[in-house]
């Protein structure tokens, strides 16, 4: 699975920043002044943790996130 293949939920971290995260991925998150920085270091984020899960020979968990409520 790919980055793009994940849902992404973004909110804003009071009084400043934003976090990313993908709910499915535990540790995947990140916390960033703006929500654009804070995707694009969630992708890094995210690269790191499946680099980790391939070289443990792990598949990543599939994606089960629903949005009931945006």
């Amino acid at each position: 699975m790919s980055f793009d293949d994940y849902k992404l939920v973004i909110y804003r971290n009071r009084p400043d920043g934003w976090v990313a995260e993908i709910p499915a991925i535990a540790g995947c998150h990140a916390l960033m002044p703006t929500a654009e920085e804070a995707v694009t270091e969630l992708a890094n984020v995210f690269m790191l943790i499946e680099e980790e899960h391939r070289a443990n020979g792990q598949a990543l968990p599939r994606d089960t996130t629903e949005i009931v409520h945006a």
